[in-house]
């Protein structure tokens, strides 16, 4: 199996009115195309800037972070977010949906910047597969939490992204809407082949991942496969 993501002696340090922070000490991690990878750990551990790093949304105090081949860390804003726009879908806890469109539009949105002419029709189809063909044409306002996060979902998919990053996608979520969520990710992740690295506290949804990796002051202190 060949690596999709690669971090290499990764660190993260920020300068505060106390001094340095050091947020992620000598990160070494490779993770195979395919691979469902959960990323958990206490609040401040460091997982979300993790994330960040390897979606090229931050970047590093030092080291090498490898996404689909390229090094983010030689690379500029533009650079990786073309790569980003290439390569990367988002679930976010927040959901990120632009306010203004409808679900329809929102979805619709990644297959028009690849300027596909079949945006509407493929949308619509992602739409049904998470089960919002009633509530395309409804803005992010007039749909539930759980709405929102299945329309983020179907977004996300939308972009035939090779890898899919989601921060605490079932955070904003009661429990019993979460787990319908966590069905939906993980059929729609095997459907598409996709490898998923994802953030969260909610203990169902790491064991659902094929590989746990656990962080504890900026260390990864377990990396372990399963299933």
């Amino acid at each position: 199996m060949t690596a999709i993501l690669e971090a290499r002696h990764l660190a993260k340090k920020v300068m505060t009115s106390e001094g340095e922070l050091v947020i992620l000490k000598d990160i070494n991690i490779a993770i195979e195309d395919g691979e469902t990878l959960a990323i958990v750990g206490a609040s401040g551990s460091g997982k979300s800037t993790l994330l960040g790093l390897m979606a090229g949304l931050d970047t590093a105090s030092s080291g090498d972070m490898m996404l689909d081949g390229a090094n983010l860390s030689a690379m500029d804003e533009e650079e990786r977010a073309l790569l980003r726009g290439r390569s990367v879908g988002f679930v976010f806890q927040s959901f990120q949906l632009l306010p203004s469109l409808t679900a329809l539009e929102n979805v619709m949105l990644p297959i028009e910047l690849k300027n596909d002419r079949d945006a509407r029709n493929k949308a619509a189809v992602l739409l049904q597969r998470v089960g919002l063909e009633s509530r395309q044409h409804h803005y992010p306002n007039q749909l539930s939490g759980g709405e929102q996060q299945r329309v983020a979902i179907a977004r996300a998919f939308a972009s035939q992204a090779r890898i899919l990053f989601a921060d605490e996608p079932t955070g904003n979520l009661d429990s019993a809407t979460g787990a319908r969520v966590i069905e939906l990710l993980f059929s729609l992740n095997a459907e598409f082949g996709t490898t998923l690295v994802l953030v969260t506290h909610d203990d169902r949804l790491a064991e659902r991942c094929g590989r746990i990796v656990r962080l504890v002051a900026g260390d990864i202190t377990e990396d372990s496969r399963h299933g």
